[in-house]
């Protein structure tokens, strides 16, 4: 008889929710039958199918691969959290809206001590848990089975340091909790000719607003789809980002250049509150603006991975290539550190146009030394 393919199913934390991880060893026909289940969707960062974690969709899951692969499950079958323990969860949710975080931060933050406290299954209550628990947790779960990114780990150790000032009796010591060194990573940023081409292929207007409205301001995804018509002053050609990240505000250039596709674009689709809206007038989704993105960078031919953040380095980038001071950028782009700015630095081919190679200068010192000798 046939040995059925493995399918591993595990949880992890996405997009600031608990999914399911559907895991297996490359095969066509099971890649064909993962597709078909209604909700999965392929995790470029994670490089992985996964579906939003709930009890229907596991059933759709082994419904869909009843007599086709073998189901290897690393999720806690008809686990329940006791009343306590819903109780806590409760308290700490409530605890990190009152220390007024993010709504990112708070599901993020919530979610990772939610899956520890599934992960304990009983066997330890959270606030008894020690340092060694949760080194064995990081190993076990975190780095062996999920194999999370070294910033999804900082954000764990950030979530337990969050717990252990909501409650201070906790067994385990966060002072001795340390993130894992942060990798440091250059921007990934388009020239100027390669944001043109992203626009010019983008065919829908709506979506050419938004990327234009991205790119011109240097917004955050969450910038854009939280821009609310009353924050564009068209007259004086000024956005207001309210509340962002660190909760600051600030105020950004409205270009000139963007105001007729903006015109046009709000004149057709006559959005009535946000700047972006869905058709039944509420907020537009990140995950619609990340995908129209995509497809027009695909369109225009550009092979480097393409994101929303991407139109924003961009932007800082393009910038500072223009002379202007990285004090000013920093202003326009809302960060609190200088050295957050100071990135930029690094990746602007401003500077780098005036650094010749040496094997430039090699081979111009012996085409000059011939031309005299030829002389």
């Amino acid at each position: 008889m046939e040995q059925l393919p493995a399918v591993t199913l595990s949880l992890f934390s996405h997009r600031g929710e608990k999914q399911i991880k559907i895991a297996f060893e490359y095969n066509p026909h099971l890649i064909k039958i993962i597709k078909q289940i209604d909700g999965v969707r392929w995790s470029a960062t994670h490089k992985c199918w996964y579906i939003r974690y709930s009890k229907q969709n596991l059933s759709q899951i082994s419904s869909a691969l009843k007599n086709k692969a073998t189901i290897i499950r690393s999720i806690p079958q008809g686990f329940e959290f006791t009343d306590k323990e819903k109780q806590e969860l409760n308290n700490f949710w409530k605890w990190l809206k009152a220390q007024r975080y993010s709504e990112s931060t708070v599901k993020v933050y919530f979610n990772f001590i939610k899956d520890l406290t599934a992960y304990l299954n009983h066997r330890k209550d959270l606030a008894t848990i020690t340092n060694h628990d949760i080194e064995q947790y990081t190993y076990d779960v975190l780095v062996k089975q999920k194999n999370v990114s070294v910033s999804t780990q900082r954000q764990f150790v950030g979530a337990l340091k969050a717990y252990k000032r909501f409650n201070p009796h906790a067994a385990f010591d966060g002072e001795v909790l340390i993130r894992p060194k942060k990798s440091t990573h250059l921007p990934t940023v388009l020239s100027w000719q390669e944001v043109l081409e992203i626009i010019r292929k983008t065919k829908n207007l709506k979506h050419r607003a938004a990327i234009i409205m991205m790119y011109s301001a240097g917004l955050r995804i969450s910038e854009l789809i939280n821009l609310r018509l009353s924050d564009i002053d068209i007259q004086r050609k000024q956005i207001f980002i309210k509340q962002s990240k660190n909760r600051k505000d600030r105020v950004v250039v409205l270009a000139e250049s963007s105001l007729p596709v903006i015109f046009n674009y709000l004149e057709t689709y006559e959005p009535k509150v946000y700047f972006l809206e869905n058709p039944e007038g509420g907020k537009y989704s990140a995950e619609s603006v990340r995908a129209f993105l995509k497809r027009g960078a695909k369109a225009a031919g550009i092979r480097k991975r393409v994101t929303p953040h991407t139109l924003r380095h961009s932007y800082a980038t393009h910038l500072l290539e223009q002379g202007v001071d990285v004090r000013y950028i920093q202003e326009l782009l809302g960060h609190a550190r200088t050295e957050t700015t100071m990135i930029y630095t690094h990746v602007s081919r401003k500077d780098l146009r005036q650094i010749e190679s040496p094997l430039d200068k090699i081979v111009s010192n012996y085409k000059a030394d011939n031309k005299k000798l030829k002389g």
